[in-house]
């Protein structure tokens, strides 16, 4: 019967101080901001929205995008239909690029992925609108 206690007690102090591992590693945005990052975001429209095969090969060709080494994180998205008038729910994409510099956004442009990804993609797509932005 003391072993299971014993046991009992270390598992509960185990427990414990994982919850208080995971609580203290919690931070607001305001202490993590985003600094000297390039953001490149851009938005597609595809011809053919709800053709699988045509949406396949487009995310396919993201996922391809993405491997560019300079690129820091990114994120691929769909839109979130809203109600409110301020939002822009209409593109099919949305493509979302981090780089630690804007060099690192130029040599992204020229890069052999990247051209690939635009030759391959572009007939899929009827509109694109892209917006640069760093801190």
């Amino acid at each position: 019967m003391e072993d299971r206690r014993s046991f009992m007690m270390k598992m509960a102090a185990g427990m414990a101080a994982t919850s208080l591992v995971a609580v203290s590693a919690q931070v607001s945005a305001r202490e993590l901001p985003m600094k000297k990052t390039f953001v490149h975001h851009v938005f597609f429209w595809l011809k053919d929205p709800k053709n699988a095969d045509s949406r396949r090969e487009f995310e396919n060709g993201l996922q391809a995008l993405v491997k560019v080494p300079q690129i820091q994180s990114y994120h691929i998205g769909t839109p979130v239909e809203s109600p409110r008038d301020v939002v822009d729910d209409s593109f099919t994409y949305s493509y979302m690029a981090f780089f630690k510099t804007a060099e690192n956004q130029q040599i992204y442009q020229t890069h052999p992925i990247h051209l690939k990804f635009v030759e391959d993609c572009q007939h899929l797509w009827e509109k694109v609108i892209v917006y640069d932005a760093m801190n």
